[in-house]
């Protein structure tokens, strides 16, 4: 019989939550900062003005378009989901039901992943048009209480809309990227205006050349290891709010220690989709993830370990 739930100290998620959104809302502040700081370095080298940061800018937004509708079912495909109907999954639509009451959201779509590795994830670009598939590993490996604070993680990512910031970083990363590739590409073959206004400027213009070139060719990796902090972020706020809506921090806690040192991998899981899951379905090496803070900069998830003592310290 699983333990009563016991009430959450209001203070310590609240903090948790204003902490995570705040650190979201800096990253992505950086992100404008650095695609202004990408187009003056793009005009610096270039001297092809706004027109050139305006169509960059707008390619990237098209994509992101598409991405934001259809990304939802990209994920389901690429991960073979299918629709969670039968009698088996009973209880995971009881649980689902009642978060959602709870939430004050609309029942996502429901799906399964055959696939003994224990993992979940949600997709959807808001509440009405959202999604969640765990796998079959998932739901035999936890008891109700652990099932119950897996999807009020997930549940919680639908609720905060963490499918907008992760579009709205898409398109950061998209305009980062295609500035610094048109701009060392022109650089090289042909765009040479604005390298010989700098070059008459002087010692000064030449320095700037010397920062614009370094920009274009490091901004895209930073631009990178933003994404992936965000996506860190949005998993702990995930968990905080998760906690806040089954009042019961030890049930997540008790699942992320399983998921800890469960070993397998989700067979069909993409490095493009592996931040929509509740832990990376891609790596359980835990020499590399105790390794080097580079090495930690490219996880899209925290360490599971850290993510524990956050909810233990509720």
């Amino acid at each position: 019989m699983s333990e009563a739930p016991q009430p959450v100290a209001r203070t310590d998620f609240y903090q948790e939550i204003r902490r995570n959104k705040w650190r979201t809302f800096w990253i992505l502040v950086a992100f404008v900062v650095l695609i202004l700081l990408v187009g003056a370095a793009f005009d610096v080298l270039i001297g092809a003005g706004f027109v050139a940061v305006a169509i960059a800018l707008v390619v990237a937004i098209v994509m992101a378009f598409f991405s934001y509708f259809y990304s939802d079912r990209v994920a389901l495909a690429a991960s073979r989901a299918k629709p969670a109907e039968g009698e088996e999954y009973r209880r995971y639509h009881n649980l689902v039901e009642g978060l959602c009451i709870a939430a004050g959201l609309p029942k996502p779509k429901l799906y399964v992943v055959e696939d003994p590795a224990p993992n979940a994830f949600a997709t959807g670009r808001n509440p009405k048009h959202s999604s969640l598939a765990v796998t079959t590993g998932l739901l035999n490996m936890m008891n109700r209480v652990e099932l119950e604070g897996v999807i009020a993680h997930e549940l919680s990512h639908v609720k905060n809309y963490d499918i907008l910031a992760g579009t709205v970083a898409v398109i950061a990363v998209g305009t980062i990227a295609l500035l610094a590739d048109l701009g060392l590409r022109f650089m090289w073959f042909g765009g040479g205006k604005g390298r010989r206004d700098s070059r008459d400027s002087g010692g000064i213009g030449i320095v700037l050349v010397i920062i614009a070139f370094a920009l274009l060719v490091l901004a895209p990796v930073a631009a990178q290891l933003m994404q992936f902090s965000m996506s860190r972020k949005r998993e702990l706020l995930a968990d905080a709010t998760g906690v806040q809506l089954t009042r019961y921090p030890p049930g997540l806690c008790s699942a992320l220690k399983k998921l800890r040192d469960d070993t397998a991998v989700v067979h069909y899981a993409t490095r493009a989709t592996a931040q929509l899951w509740i832990e990376s379905p891609l790596e359980r090496d835990k020499e590399k993830k105790q390794g080097s803070w580079l090495n930690r900069a490219f996880d899209t998830h925290p360490p599971l370990d850290d993510r524990i003592r956050t909810l233990e310290s509720m």
